[in-house]
């Protein structure tokens, strides 16, 4: 009786071996992203300051001449510039991070997998990028020029710092997922999940579904609901064109090796 009640141990012990492994490597992934924001962050705290100073300037760039913004807060001064390098750090690093989360998984795909989670998590990397950049060079002017011509003309606008910066986190963040539709778009039709033309045919609710993530994820105007929705279609519309192509190819292979 004790051997049978013994035995199951021996076994226990070999299927937990692999899984503390698997944590032991995740966790050691962990703290070498952690570790690179930290030091990217030490780097870049000298320059604070002169980061908040380029994140605000589309709006301080439009206010008269002598206007600046306010802290209301006493420890916002400090806070708000910190916070801000913070978040520019974990963007920066943003590659390596994702470098880690790859590696740790990667050994677990298949050779065709692997070919196609690369380009796919590059331009993932890229797109984000780019959306943050669209909302800094494009919107910000078109919104905060709105914002400050249409006021009375006896109100000062005097930001506060600490609400201004999480006004542009919001925009930036909204703007970098809204950059991932064409991706997400491409998985979905690559995945099985949906094809081309079911995706062609609901464009209207498309549309009215881009416009309601726009009011959600933005501020409650107009405009910056239309400059975040706009570009949502049409980034639809090209993971829709990546899907028809790669439809394409796929059934002129699969017609080569019926040939063949």
């Amino acid at each position: 009786m004790s051997m049978s009640g013994d035995s199951p141990e021996p076994h226990n012990d070999q299927s937990q071996a692999p899984l503390i492994e698997h944590l032991i490597e995740l966790r050691s992934r962990l703290m070498k992203a952690i570790v690179v924001i930290l030091v990217v962050f030490l780097g870049l705290y000298a320059f604070a300051n002169d980061i908040y100073s380029f994140v605000a300037d589309p709006l301080m760039s439009l206010l008269p001449e002598g206007s600046q913004m306010i802290a209301t807060e006493v420890a916002s001064p400090f806070l708000a510039p910190f916070k801000l390098t913070l978040v520019v750090a974990v963007f920066i690093a943003i590659p390596f991070v994702l470098h880690q989360a790859w590696a740790f998984v990667a050994p677990g795909l298949y050779d065709n997998e692997k070919m196609l989670a690369i380009p796919i998590l590059v331009s993932s990397v890229a797109l984000f990028y780019a959306g943050a950049a669209f909302a800094y060079y494009v919107v910000f002017p078109l919104l905060f020029e709105f914002f400050t011509q249409t006021g009375p003309e006896n109100v000062a606008v005097m930001t506060d710092i600490n609400q201004y910066l999480n006004f542009v986190l919001k925009l930036f963040f909204a703007f970098g997922v809204a950059f991932e539709i064409p991706i997400a778009t491409f998985l979905l039709i690559l995945s099985g999940a949906t094809t081309v033309e079911s995706l062609s045919k609901k464009r209207p609710y498309i549309v009215l579904g881009c416009f309601v993530v726009g009011m959600l994820l933005t501020p409650p105007d107009v405009i910056s609901q239309s400059l975040l929705a706009i570009p949502m279609y049409l980034l639809y519309e090209v993971g829709l064109l990546f899907g028809r192509l790669v439809r394409k190819r796929r059934a002129e292979a699969d017609a080569e090796d019926q040939e063949s």
